[in-house]
């Protein structure tokens, strides 16, 4: 089984530990659009163009599924990715607000996403889906995806942005916060720090590796008797990537330059 992935950097990355646990035999080839990134800083037709091209290039070298691994992208690209490829199931991201809401014992939950994710007419009818009634508070987070990109983990940079973004949900009284960019699980104990105790952090990581799962439905799909290999590939410092790969997944994985995209 070969699964391709996309984010518009780093931030897919988290998605990769979820997925070699339920399916370790799986080939992964994932592309990092890093010159291009952040999309949460540009508009919904430039992400969809992007998109559309790596889903051709992942497709092109045989991805037999896709996975979208940027609620951004999700939000801007996934129905026309899907029109695109009618015979490849694309699986996509979306902030875990359904589980934030389950999980909140005051009622009050915040969202942690880009401007382009929240904006978006998906997430619009996911909060009218699902939180008609509730207090959400959303927070766009700018500068933050951009943050993680340019600085190390642990970064006091990084912390700055997380500062700037938590504060108005420390002031709310939320409980439970849900991630909407996959970024942001790299700052995830920043984060943590930020919004203080008794404050609980979703991440839908592990819910996006057992949706591919369904979606492959195949016999021999969670095949554990060989290890599947993995593919970098990125628009940007192929050493970049390497390098946050090494750390986030404890692999040695040597990245190379994305052709022609």
């Amino acid at each position: 089984m070969h699964i391709g992935l996309f984010d518009s950097g780093v931030g897919g990355l988290t998605l990769l530990p979820a997925l070699r646990r339920e399916l370790p035999a799986a080939d992964l080839h994932y592309v990092a659009d890093a010159a291009y990134a952040p999309y949460g800083e540009r508009s919904d037709a430039e992400i969809a163009e992007r998109s559309l091209r790596i889903t051709a290039h992942l497709i092109e070298h045989g991805a037999q599924l896709i996975v979208v691994a940027c609620n951004t992208a999700t939000a801007a690209a996934i129905d026309a990715l899907r029109q695109a490829h009618p015979d490849v199931p694309v699986v996509g991201v979306e902030p875990g607000l359904k589980p934030a809401l389950a999980a909140s014992r005051s009622g009050r939950v915040g969202v942690m996403a880009t401007r382009a994710t929240l904006r978006s007419a998906r997430f619009q009818a996911l909060l009218q889906r699902v939180a008609a009634g509730r207090t959400v508070h959303l927070q766009a987070c700018v500068g933050l995806a951009d943050a993680i990109e340019a600085h190390e983990p642990g970064d006091h940079r990084i912390a700055a942005v997380v500062e700037r973004h938590v504060g108005p949900l420390r002031a709310a009284q939320v409980d439970v916060v849900a991630l909407g960019c996959t970024h942001y699980l790299m700052a995830h104990g920043p984060i943590v720090a930020a919004l203080g105790t008794g404050v609980q952090v979703i991440d839908t990581s592990a819910a996006v590796a057992a949706q591919v799962v369904r979606c492959l439905a195949a016999p021999g799909a969670a095949d554990t008797s060989s290890a599947g290999s993995l593919r970098l590939e990125t628009t940007g410092d192929p050493q970049r990537l390497q390098g946050v790969a090494s750390r986030w997944l404890r692999v040695v994985c040597a990245a190379q330059r994305a052709p022609a995209l």
